[in-house]
């Protein structure tokens, strides 16, 4: 094998790859202040001064929230790419598909609306 001018392109971009991967990284270790204590401990909690533990348990109706938001923000997701090809598809075959699959999104929030999934309970203290 002969090692030519395309070997040691190939050769000094990938030491310059782990340069700029890897010189960050203990620059940073080197450069960065070492002082250890005080609020550099605490967990970050958007420039508020934390209380209480760092680990809390959150009700169920948070993650009742999230799973909803994820569910209805990925169906409307399917409606991204039916509008773009909207304009261009022909009869009314596709403006039917589309009623019929926002009527199962409203009927879903309907549902939940119904099983009281939106209505956050009252905080109970003992």
């Amino acid at each position: 094998m002969q090692f030519d001018i395309l070997n040691l392109a190939v050769v000094l971009f990938l030491v310059a790859g782990v340069i700029f991967g890897a010189g960050p990284l203990i620059g940073s270790l080197l450069l960065a202040p070492k002082a250890k204590g005080g609020d550099l401990g605490l967990p970050y909690e958007c420039g508020v001064v934390p209380y209480g533990p760092a680990r809390t348990n959150f009700g169920i109706n948070y993650y009742f929230y999230a799973l909803l938001f994820l569910a209805f923000d990925v169906d409307v997701l399917y409606l991204f790419p039916v509008a773009a090809m909207y304009p261009s598809s022909q009869g009314w075959a596709v403006f039917w598909e589309l009623v019929v699959f926002l009527g199962i999104l409203a009927l879903a929030v309907i549902y939940f609306w119904r099983k009281g999934v939106f209505t956050w309970p009252r905080r109970v203290n003992f």
